[in-house]
């Protein structure tokens, strides 16, 4: 790990930014070619010499500063920690150790508390290379050539003709309702379990959900269900690919073949998934994503529509932009919205793809020894069903009632790790309760004991939160 904690003196702040990003630590090391310490750098030092006028080519030896705290080969734990609190307004939780020569040798890391949060996002790709290049381009706002790569590359990853880039998850569905004009008197048929952007954006466009229930076996909604809510004034279904599950596609595509609706995918949480091996988000009219920071890929906030139709995917564009003709500048066609992704986000989110494959193989690490931690009556975990490549997004599982469910949290909580219960039901909440026009059983059981742990690519210590499930399993 040393190597990449150690920068020259004549390195350029932007070299110093690329060795913090691939340490993830927030420190580097300068050191001449003797491995003599100079000084430390850490990413708040750069920020406020790029504040201070500083360039991205000024040399890390300019603003070293002579002041800096560091330890010595043969000092207790007890002699580190107190150099930790020598200056705490710094917040210093690394330090350098040194040898009698002044060499560096390795380094020192202090917590106090340790965390695991449920969503952390890697960026240890070419993130940071991209951005940079983005940035240097000077084209920072909603045009440059990442948006293009990156529409086309999710695009054919998601096996789809057309991807366009927008602002967030719930810009994409609105975007989604507004193209293939659904509007006031129209009724779109949502799941009940689901988070809230999927029927706040039917009541954007000014349409009326309709909640219905969802599978027992797969959390996501129920065909069965959907046909029973169907009348005369419904035009098009939401099916959410929930916790990176998969819906039963076949299924609802029968029904919109046969009653012409349309399909607008929610694929916010499962980026890749499949359905007999095609993916979400190829199989309604529109597919939505989202890359929110928690999600399997990021763009810190942003979305994406996939379509296979020329003609949606013009008219998502052209409402994306402000309604803006493409062939007349500042000539509005339409009342439309500026939803728009940038190109440093895009920059982003094209790194992320890339690497989206390691990203899923990972996560599915975490869940297999989640799985073989928690074995037991106490914890059911999402099924592989027939038919249906799910991703693992968060692990999610049902504890066997609320209360054992309130316990884990609580007792996860208690040992500095950090776990959610699922989403509320859209029916409980008195703001949307009246568009469900029954109760919903399976819903009701699921959102009521259902909880997500931990699960990221870079989960900072495998080991560590082994050992506290496996004595939290035990209790």
């Amino acid at each position: 790990m040393m190597e990449n904690m150690i920068s020259r003196p004549n390195n350029t702040l932007l070299e110093v930014m690329q060795i913090i990003n691939e340490n993830s630590l927030g420190v580097c090391f300068v050191v001449d070619n003797q491995s003599v310490l100079l000084g430390v750098l850490t990413d708040g030092d750069i920020r406020r010499a790029l504040l201070d006028n500083k360039s991205l080519n000024t040399s890390a030896g300019d603003i070293l500063s002579n002041n800096f705290i560091f330890g010595q080969v043969g000092d207790s734990s007890s002699d580190l920690f107190d150099k930790f609190n020598k200056d705490p307004e710094k917040n210093i939780n690394i330090i350098p150790i040194v040898d009698k020569d002044n060499k560096l040798v390795d380094y020192f890391k202090y917590s106090n508390d340790v965390h695991f949060p449920v969503a952390v996002p890697n960026l240890g790709g070419n993130e940071f290379k991209y951005l940079t290049d983005a940035f240097l381009s000077t084209w920072i706002s909603s045009s440059g050539s990442y948006i293009n790569k990156f529409e086309e590359s999710f695009s054919t990853y998601s096996g789809c003709k057309y991807g366009v880039a927008v602002s967030n998850g719930t810009a994409s569905l609105h975007l989604a309702l507004l193209a293939l004009g659904i509007g006031e008197g129209d009724e779109v048929i949502v799941p009940d379990l689901t988070f809230a952007a999927t029927i706040n954006a039917v009541l954007h466009a000014n349409a009326t959900p309709v909640i219905v229930d969802v599978e027992e076996s797969s959390w996501c909604i129920d065909p069965i269900e959907i046909k029973r809510a169907i009348t005369s004034n419904t035009k098009a279904i939401i099916p959410v690919h929930l916790y990176g599950q998969v819906c039963d596609m076949d299924a609802i595509m029968s029904l919109a073949r046969q009653f012409d609706l349309k399909v607008i995918e929610d694929c916010a949480e499962a980026h890749g998934a499949a359905y007999k091996g095609k993916k979400v988000g190829s199989f309604g009219d529109v597919g939505s994503f989202s890359f929110f920071g928690n999600k399997v890929i990021t763009t810190g906030e942003g979305g994406m529509c996939t379509t296979n139709s020329k003609e949606l995917n013009e008219k998502i564009r052209l409402l994306r932009d402000h309604g803006m003709s493409r062939s007349r500048r500042y000539y509005h066609e339409v009342i439309g919205y500026n939803y728009r992704l940038t190109n440093l986000q895009a920059a982003i989110g094209l790194a992320q793809l890339e690497r989206i494959d390691v990203i899923h193989k990972n996560r599915k690490m975490y869940e297999d020894i989640y799985r073989k931690l928690m074995i037991g009556p106490k914890f059911q975990f999402q099924t592989d069903l027939v038919d249906r490549q799910r991703i693992t997004w968060l692990v999610s599982l049902l504890a066997h009632s609320t209360d054992e469910r309130d316990k884990l949290i609580e007792l996860l909580k208690d040992n500095a790790i950090e776990a959610r219960p699922f989403f509320y039901l859209l029916s409980e909440m008195d703001i949307y309760k009246k568009y469900s026009r029954k109760a919903n059983s399976n819903a009701a059981k699921i959102s009521s004991c259902g909880i997500s742990l931990p699960t990221y690519e870079c989960l900072k210590s495998l080991n560590e939160i082994e050992m506290i499930i496996n004595k939290i399993a035990k209790a």
